[in-house]
């Protein structure tokens, strides 16, 4: 999930300052709350872009919609309506994440099962995956598909582990034909 330059740099900063004040678990949730804000509300997006809005308009709607934030949070929002980057906003809350994982030693994760994965089966392929890529601990995303008939397959970054039974006919068929 790569953003834009623009956004990394001005995540960057952020994290830098809430890395001082000991804050990055805060102001992550935070900036996730933010996120979703937007994603739930596609008018306050719609009313950021739009031209016809004053600039002032735009940082008194983002006051009120978001006062409880903290202050670091609240200026680079700010700051992004100053520089006409509204567009920016959901990108910088995800640069700012994969920093705060960085940070942390942990990587994101997509893990592609049959069924949902239990708590134990969770922590079990977090442990046993992030030694392979040199990690702590994985983030995981468990995406339910039917079509791997069985096993998982894990997409970590642009690696992709694939023990599906899914995965192994496509091998074998390969495999035959070729």
């Amino acid at each position: 999930m790569m953003g834009s330059m623009v956004a990394r740099r001005y995540a960057l900063a952020l994290f830098q300052l809430v890395k001082e004040q000991q804050l990055i678990d805060t102001v992550e949730e935070e900036l996730r709350v933010v996120k979703e804000v937007f994603f739930v509300n596609e008018d306050l997006k719609a009313v950021l872009q739009s031209p016809k809005v004053s600039r002032e308009k735009k940082k008194a709607i983002l006051s009120t919609a978001f006062a409880a934030v903290n202050p670091l949070v609240l200026n680079t929002l700010m700051l992004l309506v100053d520089r006409h980057r509204e567009n920016e906003i959901i990108d910088v809350a995800n640069e700012f994440s994969e920093l705060a994982n960085e940070e942390r030693g942990v990587e994101a994760a997509n893990v592609f099962s049959v069924r949902p994965l239990t708590d134990d089966e969770r922590t079990a392929l977090s442990v046993s995956f992030a030694k392979k890529i040199g990690k702590k601990s994985l983030q995981i995303e468990n995406i339910v598909d039917s079509d791997l008939l069985g096993g998982i397959k894990i997409r970590i970054g642009n690696r992709i582990f694939d023990g599906s039974l899914r995965g192994k006919l496509d091998r074998l068929e390969r495999t035959l034909l070729g």
